[in-house]
Formats: C-alpha cells, structure tokens, sequence
C-alpha cells in the first residue's frame, strides 16, 4: 500500500489546492489522483469549437505538477474508508492518507426530455477526447439547436457560428437569455450582439421532446413549434460530482453538495476537505446556499483548503459571483448582485450609471464605448453590485468592482478612488466610468436627486 500525507481528488481546482499545499507545507508529500490524462480549461470549452480550434489548445500542462512536486496518478477512485483513511483505485494499489481533498467538479445535468438519449444529442463534458469528437460533429451539422441561453449555451452558440455555414438556434425558458446573470438592458444587449452572427434566439420556450429515429432530427417545443436538428448541444447547467463522497457517509447539502464550513473542510470529517463544483457554497451577501459554479471561485475554495490541511488559516468569504464572457466582440460582465436580484430581496437600492469609451480621446484605434452599471444600498452607501458592457478592459474593471464588494466599499469610498490611466488603455480620468456612476448614485444616497 503506498503512503502520503495528502491525497487529492480531481481536476482543475485540485491542481491549485494540491499547488497551495506545497506553498504552505513543503514539507508534505502530495498525490494528485484524476481519472482524466488531459486536464482542460474548463472556461475554454466553448472556444474549442471556433476560436482556438482544437481540446488540444485548451488544456492546462502536467509540467506544473512535477515542477511542484506533486505526484499525478491518472487512474479512478472507487471507494473510500474514512476510518483507515484509504483510497481504493480502480486499477492500481490503494493509498493511505493523512488528509484528502476532494476537488472532483461537477458532470452536466441531462434533464428527463424524450429523446435525450438519441445519437447526436451532447451535453458538455470536460472530456478531452469526448469534446474531439463532439467538435467533428459540428463541422458536420447543418441545423445546431442549443438547449440553454446561459453563459454556456449563448458562448457554444456564438462560436458554432465562426467558419460555418450553419444554423444556429438557442431554446430558453426564461423571457431572457442571460438572465440569471445580468440586468433586462445587459441581456437585450447581449442578444442583439449575438443575433447580428445570425444566431436566432427562442426565449419562453421549453423543449418537450427531442425527435428523431437513431439520432436527433428536430427539437419539439410547447408552443407546439418544432426545430429542425441534426446535433442538439445541452447547455442547462452541472450538478456537484460528490457520488465518491456520498458513498462514504460524508454529509451533502444543498444540489447534493459536499457539506462544507468556511475552511473547506468537511462537516462529517475533520481530515477531509472540499473545494470547487462538488462542494457546497454560500452567498457572501446573505449566506444563503448557493449554486454559482465559477472556475474563480473553485481556485479561490482550492487555496483556502490547501493552506487549511495542517494549520486553518484561512476562512471562504462566500460567493460573490464575479462572472464574464465575449459576446460577438462585445464583453459583458457582472459582480456581485444585479439590480433585479436586489430588489427582489427587499433591498432599498440606488442606481449609479455612467457611460465612457475606454481610451481618451475617443478616437483613439480600438477604441469602444464603456457601460457601467453600480448597485448601492440606500441605507448605508455599500456596494452590492455592478455589471460592465464595453471592451477587453472589461474583464479586469469587474475584478475591481469584485474587490470594491469584498471590502464592502461605499459610493462614497469609490468616488475618492485614485486609477491610473493612459489614453491608449483607459478611460479619461475624469470621466472614469465606475467612479462617475458613484458619483451619481452619492447624489442619491444622499438625497439630493
């Protein structure tokens, strides 16, 4: 039987909780164990399918590991004794640990539609080989339906459109795509960016039946249309992979979750810690369950299990839902509560708005128009939220703002928010966007509007 001070369960977020060990205790022995050879990027996987052309440029390397002196078995855990503190592996001889990490991720949820089994119907595993196969198949295809208008489902849809002769239909339920993340006026927007690569958009439609003989040839809904399909793509969301965990007594939560407090660790035993999709979550505003999964906060929850191990040291802050995507060259992104949540909660909010292009003067090359939309709470000024349309200086504006909810920062706080800037790479100091929309909202607040 081989030995080790920590074994760790998974993929992506496993990597970064065994790299955070090591950081903190160099002395420890740790093996990595994952069924998959070829780790994927899992933010990438859409991109496979028109912007970098291949599962081969999206994956993360091995060399990380041996750099750290991390050991990786690619082989699959069966079955787990916590009271020995034993992996078995499907294929080779088992471990005794002194501490575990599960880091297992989630698998994609397939809902109970007739037809869901037919040829050619895909939910999106984060499969090297599987998605090799998939991406051959829709270079195939000639009538793509995509089964979901979240961040998936409208990302798979806007890259199935490059290079391609195809028709592309995306079905959602809800009256917006997008609109579990973002704002009515960011997801109209979305929508026309992504109708202008000809994409057509079904919302406040639910599939009831997928058609066909062997494979799927057209997609049944309850307004009684019906989509004509030759590959249907299932982009509805993942669902915690914690069937290990469950197996061996450990207590799930909310989604079936592994159940975790705010050092990662396990409520059912104090040797086995958790991170990433398989875990549980809880809002950072309210700290009510949570079912955001986010590749950002599984490396956040996988540094905080791996410095705990030995010594706690660090506590989860909770989710705060920082999210991000490209839309037909348009960037959207969001933080923290949207205004809709917000007051659906009961909060008394103030909205502070601002619009700048992201260089100064505006006509500099590239230049593109900024968006900014802040949230506030009315009794005390904090920051709730914040969503960000415009350029690629859009993703790294929404980190700020994610800082700015972290530290509970007011409006009043931001307006004295001192940027840098340069005319080739960001808005005009004085019309900086994000601290003009504060601006505004201190108008509010304190009642002079």
């Amino acid at each position: 039987m081989k030995k080790t001070d920590v074994v760790v369960l998974g993929g992506l977020s496993g990597i970064t909780a065994g790299l955070s060990c090591r950081r903190h205790y160099p002395e420890k022995k740790v093996i990595l164990i994952r069924k998959e050879g070829t780790i994927l990027i899992p933010c990438g996987i859409p991109y496979i399918f028109g912007t970098v052309g291949g599962p081969e440029n999206n994956v993360i390397p091995d060399g990380l590991l041996e750099k750290n002196g991390i050991e990786l078995i690619t082989d699959e855990a069966v079955d787990l004794d916590r009271e020995k503190r034993i992996v078995t592996l499907k294929n080779q001889e088992p471990i005794q640990y002194e501490k575990l990490v599960f880091a297992t991720g989630s698998l994609p949820l397939i809902p109970p539609i007739p037809g869901i089994d037919k040829k050619n119907v895909f939910p999106v595993k984060k499969e090297f080989d599987y998605l090799k196969e998939v991406l051959k198949k829709v270079d195939e295809a000639k009538d793509i339906v995509i089964i979901g208008g979240g961040f998936i489902g409208i990302e798979f849809a806007d890259e199935c459109r490059k290079n391609r002769n195809v028709n592309v239909t995306v079905v959602e339920m809800l009256d917006k795509c997008l609109q579990l993340a973002l704002d009515d006026e960011y997801c109209d927007e979305a929508r026309v960016k992504l109708e202008e690569t000809g994409v057509k958009i079904l919302t406040d439609e639910k599939v009831v039946s997928l058609n066909g003989k062997d494979a799927v040839e057209s997609v049944q809904l309850a307004s009684g249309k019906e989509i004509k399909a030759d590959l249907v793509i299932l982009g509805i969301g993942c669902l915690p992979n914690s069937q290990l965990a469950e197996k061996a007594g450990l207590e799930l939560g909310f989604r079936k979750g592994i159940k975790v407090d705010r050092l990662m660790r396990s409520y059912t035993d104090k040797n086995i810690f958790a991170c990433g999709d398989c875990c549980t979550k809880e809002s950072f505003f309210d700290g009510k369950p949570s079912g955001v999964m986010l590749a950002s906060i599984a490396t956040s929850e996988a540094r905080i299990a791996g410095a705990n191990l030995f010594s706690p040291v660090h506590h989860s802050c909770g989710v705060i839902s920082v999210f991000a995507t490209v839309i037909n060259g348009r960037a959207f992104a969001v933080a923290g509560l949207t205004e809709r949540t917000a007051r659906e909660n009961g909060t008394n909010v103030v909205i502070g708005e601002a619009a700048a292009t992201d260089t100064h003067p505006g006509g500099m090359p590239d230049s593109t128009m900024l968006k900014v939309k802040l949230i506030f709470a009315k009794s005390t000024g904090i920051l709730l939220g914040g969503a960000i349309s415009g350029g690629k200086s859009t993703g790294e504006m929404v980190n700020v703002l994610s800082a700015c909810i972290l530290h509970r920062m007011t409006a009043n706080d931001i307006v004295m928010f001192q940027m840098g800037t340069h005319p080739a790479l960001t808005s005009s100091p004085i019309a900086y966007p994000i601290v003009n929309a504060a601006c505004k909202a201190v108008l509010d607040i304190q009642g002079y509007r």
